[in-house]
């Protein structure tokens, strides 16, 4: 990019050099050859130098004289048609100049250069965020409320700009640029060596497939985590090693499914992946029994359709396209917005309507529509577009799908904590009962609160103390850094979820089981046990305490003391 940089300059400014340079060489020139008398009376003629000194002051109107004797009417009249000439020439170069600072091509050069040398400043990890639109900024702001760096493109200038204004906890560059391109994934930091993954974010299936290619051909050991709205470009992308594949509508297919079969395991979801500080939701029970209404057949209509059928829930469809969706062949033909094709669906009869047309004014006439009709229907509505939150939560519908959301939450838990969306994956093979004990476990401790979730890694880095005292030989048990630091008959009120170990993952691990170097837990649970938890793990005093019952001397005096006592 510098070198573009350069070429754009040389080439808009060639002219005016050249142009300028031509008549600085004949201004010499004449000043040379024009003959001049010293105080003497003498003949006398200007070298180059002298020359060159006198015009090079001439031209930017400094006037310091005639040097070093007074001019001849020759060299007067020179020096005058030298003045004009060069003036001219200097307003031209300078329009040239302000016309090269105001060209785009120009400035996006400039811009592009700067945020190159940017990245390759950075010194921290971050992640590479390839599309700034709903999912994008809410991930970004994600990241950045928990102390992680991002970088973000995004091909949209607008979007960019309203990145520069976001107030966020972290610096986020940006930048203008096509993310399917790789000579900007490299300038954004693909091969930088502290770049912990690219997620493509955009609306472009075919650009999230060349921006996971190029990852994995340009820095195969990254994290990539792509977004995919179809079954096609997410076979695609798994076919080469994609990471994590996010499909919104799948996603949510699956979790209705989940609220259907087992409400326990689709409410321990919720609470596990919930916004923290904030009340706890209520259980939800989309009724299995009667038949479903359900208004589009999009790719959001065909994920529910799909998941469903599974369970033999009976379905009628609606939609305005079916020959070009491929709707099944009893679908009803319209919109879903007028009541007489509600009808023809048999609303009044339906237990449930969805509507997942790709139009949030069209999904909320539905559902008016519908609830006139049948005013006991559970609803579920598709938003497609975040501005119209607030138009949504007044229909007050019994679930919300944003797909906007469902991804941002999805990436979120793969960057931030991995261990929770491996749990969620191994709770899915577990009972709606288990579920349901492990709910009432997180009552107990989250004070109606959505629980803190955080994830601990014993190390040296993260956890000196415990790493030092295992080193040293003694054991540390799950139960120890489950005590409160402040008193060890109190437990912190928290719940460890997750355990890895030696490539092995145990779920719900016993208190009693000692800890190895490098293991992983998951915890949740009230959000000051996280801060208690840490005091524990880094400070060698607090973690012998609760091992031992007894607070060793801390000072060197103390120390002397209790030795001779």
């Amino acid at each position: 990019m510098m070198d573009n940089t350069f070429f754009l300059i040389f080439r808009q400014m060639r002219m005016p050099l050249l142009v300028l340079i031509i008549t600085f060489s004949i201004a010499i020139l004449g000043f040379v050859l024009i003959p001049g008398i010293d105080e003497q009376g003498n003949p006398w003629r200007m070298d180059f130098f002298y020359a060159f000194y006198f015009v090079s002051y001439m031209s930017t109107t400094i006037g310091f004289g005639e040097i070093p004797y007074a001019f001849t009417d020759a060299q007067r009249l020179w020096v005058t048609i030298t003045i004009f000439s060069t003036v001219i020439v200097w307003l031209y170069s300078i329009g040239k100049m302000i016309n090269l600072l105001q060209d785009k091509v120009f400035q996006q050069a400039v811009t592009e250069r700067r945020f190159a040398r940017q990245i390759k400043k950075l010194r921290d990890n971050f992640y590479l965020i390839c599309g700034y639109g709903e999912t994008g900024s809410a991930l970004v702001a994600t990241l950045s409320d928990r102390g992680q760096h991002a970088v973000v493109l995004d091909i949209n200038e607008q979007r960019i700009q309203v990145l520069k204004l976001e107030n966020l906890p972290q610096y986020v560059p940006g930048f203008c640029a096509d993310a399917s391109k790789p000579i900007h994934l490299i300038e954004a930091g693909l091969q930088h060596p502290l770049c912990q993954g690219v997620v493509a974010l955009t609306n472009e299936n075919d650009v999230n497939l060349h921006i996971a290619i190029t990852s994995r051909l340009l820095h195969p050991e990254l994290k990539v985590i792509c977004r995919a709205d179809s079954h096609d470009t997410a076979a695609n992308m798994a076919s080469f090693g994609t990471d994590y594949i996010v499909d919104p509508f799948d996603t949510f297919a699956l979790h209705l499914a989940t609220a259907m079969q087992s409400p326990g395991l689709y409410l321990l979801t919720e609470w596990l992946t919930g916004q923290t500080h904030q009340l706890l939701s209520d259980p939800l029970y989309p009724p299995k029994h009667g038949h479903w209404v359900v208004c589009g057949f999009g790719r959001f209509g065909k994920a529910i359709y799909q998941q469903l059928k599974k369970l033999n829930i009976t379905m009628i469809i609606i939609e305005a396209m079916p020959e070009q969706t491929q709707a099944p062949f009893d679908t009803i033909k319209g919109r879903g917005t007028e009541a007489n094709t509600l009808l023809e669906g048999k609303i009044g009869d339906a237990v449930g309507i969805i509507a997942g047309t790709d139009n949030d004014m069209n999904n909320l006439s539905i559902i008016m529509t519908a609830r006139e009709l049948n005013p006991h229907l559970f609803v579920i509505i598709r938003q497609n577009q975040q501005s119209n939150d607030t138009i949504v939560n007044a229909i007050h519908a019994d679930i919300v799908m944003h797909p906007s959301y469902i991804i941002a939450n999805r990436i979120r838990l793969l960057l931030s904590t991995p261990l929770l969306a491996r749990f969620l994956s191994i709770s899915k093979n577990q009972t709606d009962q288990w579920a349901c004990e492990v709910i009432s476990r997180i009552v107990a401790v989250s004070n109606d609160m959505f629980p803190e979730i955080w994830e601990v890694v014993f190390n040296i880095e993260d956890t000196p103390a415990v790493y030092h005292a295992i080193k040293s030989g003694s054991s540390v048990k799950l139960a120890d850094i489950l005590s409160d630091p402040n008193d060890r008959e109190r437990q912190l009120p928290c719940i460890p979820l997750l355990l890895y170990h030696g490539m092995s993952y145990q779920i719900l691990p016993d208190e009693d089981i000692s800890l190895k170097l490098d293991d992983k837990i998951l915890f949740c649970g009230a959000y000051y046990a996280h801060f208690r938890m840490q005091w524990s793990l880094q400070n060698e005093h607090a973690l012998t305490y609760l091992i031992t019952g007894s607070s060793p001397p801390q000072g060197v005096i103390w120390k002397m003391i209790r030795k001779y006592h």
